[in-house]
């Protein structure tokens, strides 16, 4: 593709990398490989590669990928967890102009399978190095083991062999790079086709956002599967010839020890890690430092003051907040590391992209402060949904405008305040009632770690349950908590029942399920309490 450079002799600073204009993922490698081959690039639980060592990788990947039958505009399906193998499978893709769609290998047989029907893909590929989910899933497969130089030991199995590839354009806009499915949904797969571009728009975004320089050593634990962790995790840290710290799965304990051990300069994070990282760090005998952290991200999921506020006291920083989408890429909105904010506000959209805030009846714009449908337009809106002309139309109208189905309201000052989803607004005795709002005060309570609000329907109204997890080792009193939110919420607010449970059911993101929630709701009786 187009070739680009930067001279060896310009300072690495984090605007030395916008002379670069890469046309696909691997070119931000090829770049750094030349300038700062023997650098520190990734490192997960079993080996760290520099910048040479990774290119050299990705090579041998793309020649094997290559002999075993992958084509260009072929789709390549990845079973694993975080771990190098998962960024040279991305990088290996890029290269040989195919298209890799990363799945967690904790997901179950059923969708691991209705994925790889719905994609068509022409090769299996299973990171099992990093994770014993995925070595089953590929034997089930009929995966045979491969090991390529730098690259570790793969597993490969047949697809859709006969699966036709999709066509190649020269176009960075037009070429698909990432096909991403998103999380939470029930039915038929939703497939999101998100370019070179779209990825490069945002990955660049996050780089600007965080003043990423060479210097920085990122954490990695949100899953290279999902669109946050590929973007502003992997090829954020990528383009930046930073270096990236990965890790398969969330656990407080290993997230604290990297942040030492390992000098964390960058974390990002979804709020159910951060408060389970802070709940560890208050246990006795607990020790929660972070000497080299100049930057905190929460996004994925709403944040709530108390945990804001909890964070930063502890660690002494902000927790900057955003907001996005798989069919964005995902960035929508992010906080400006030189304009902290004391609220959850998600903050301005990001440079490069238009907004509007409409009324989801007239679909016309409503005036700054009232709540509407957040609908954006700009280089990071996805191609659409793959084989899904109907629905990319839903999504994507015809003015290139993505209908979001998320409620926001846009302040005087310009940022974003998300409210929630217009499919999960509750509307109780004709009163909106949106659950961000009754999950905030649930989750400022010293007992409560993570709460979930949904909406049950009743004869002629709708009622509000909430579900909680309590702090470990402690008793959640279900009256005292009720009595808590009776002093901070409407009466027509307040739950009609409050649902203890261990642990909230959750993505690998650390996303919560409401949909399983909803479920549940339905099932239990309102007149009594677990």
């Amino acid at each position: 593709m187009g070739a680009f450079a930067l001279s060896s002799t310009d300072p690495v600073t984090p605007d030395a990398a916008e002379d670069l204009q890469p046309q696909r993922l691997h070119h931000w490698l090829d770049h750094w490989a030349q300038r700062q081959s023997d650098a520190p690039a990734l490192q997960d639980e079993r080996a760290a590669l520099s910048y040479g060592a990774l290119a050299a990788a990705v090579d041998a990947a793309a020649r094997g990928l290559r002999e075993a039958g992958v084509r260009p505009g072929d789709r390549v399906l990845g079973v694993g967890e975080n771990c190098n193998a998962a960024a040279i499978l991305v990088l290996a893709c890029s290269r040989l102009e195919a298209w890799v769609s990363l799945v967690n290998a904790r997901l179950s047989e059923r969708e691991i399978d209705a994925f790889l029907e719905h994609s068509q893909a022409r090769m299996v590929v299973g990171l099992g190095e990093a994770s014993s989910e995925a070595v089953r899933h590929l034997q089930r497969l009929g995966g045979a083991p491969v090991r390529w130089p730098g690259a570790g030991e793969w597993l490969l199995a047949p697809g859709h062999p006969q699966a036709l590839p999709e066509p190649v354009s020269e176009s960075a806009a037009d070429q698909v790079a990432a096909l991403i499915y998103t999380s939470g949904t029930s039915g038929a797969p939703k497939g999101v086709m998100l370019s070179h571009a779209n990825l490069l728009f945002i990955a660049a975004n996050s780089r600007r956002q965080r003043r990423l320089t060479n210097a920085d050593r990122v954490y990695g634990v949100l899953p290279l599967s999902h669109v946050y962790g590929l973007t502003a995790v992997l090829l954020a840290t990528l383009s930046a010839g930073a270096s990236l710290v990965l890790a398969a799965r969330f656990v407080p304990e290993a997230m604290a020890k990297a942040l030492v051990r390992d000098g964390i300069t960058v974390l990002h994070g979804v709020p159910a890690m951060y408060a389970k990282l802070l709940e560890w760090g208050e246990r006795p005998g607990n020790t929660l430092r972070a000497p080299a952290l100049r930057v905190a991200q929460s996004g994925g999921a709403p944040l709530d003051q108390a945990l804001k506020d909890r964070f930063e006291r502890h660690f002494g920083l902000p927790l900057q907040n955003g907001y996005g989408m798989t069919e964005a890429s995902p960035s929508i909105c992010q906080t400006r590391l030189e304009a902290p904010r004391r609220d959850c506000s998600v903050g301005p959209p990001i440079p490069g992209i238009e907004v509007r805030v409409v009324d989801l009846q007239s679909r016309r714009p409503v005036p700054v402060g009232e709540t509407g449908e957040l609908w954006l337009r700009g280089p990071n809106v996805m191609k659409g949904y793959y084989r899904n002309l109907a629905l990319t139309a839903e999504t994507v109208d015809a003015d290139g405008w993505l209908h979001t189905g998320d409620l926001a309201r846009m302040e005087a000052d310009g940022t974003l305040s998300i409210v929630g989803r217009s499919k999960e607004l509750i509307i109780r005795s004709g009163f909106n009632v949106y659950p961000a709002e009754v999950e905030d005060v649930l989750n400022a309570h010293p007992d409560v770690v993570l709460s979930a609000v949904v909406g049950r329907p009743v004869p002629g109204n709708e009622e509000v349950v909430a579900f909680v997890e309590p702090v470990p080792g402690r008793t959640l009193d279900t009256e005292a908590l009720r009595a808590w939110l009776r002093e901070r919420l409407s009466p027509y607010k307040l739950p009609a029942q409050i649902v203890v449970m261990p642990q909230l059911p959750a993505s690998a993101t650390g996303k919560l399920y409401k949909q399983r929630l909803r479920e549940q709701a339905l099932q239990l009786s309102t007149s009594k309490e677990t």
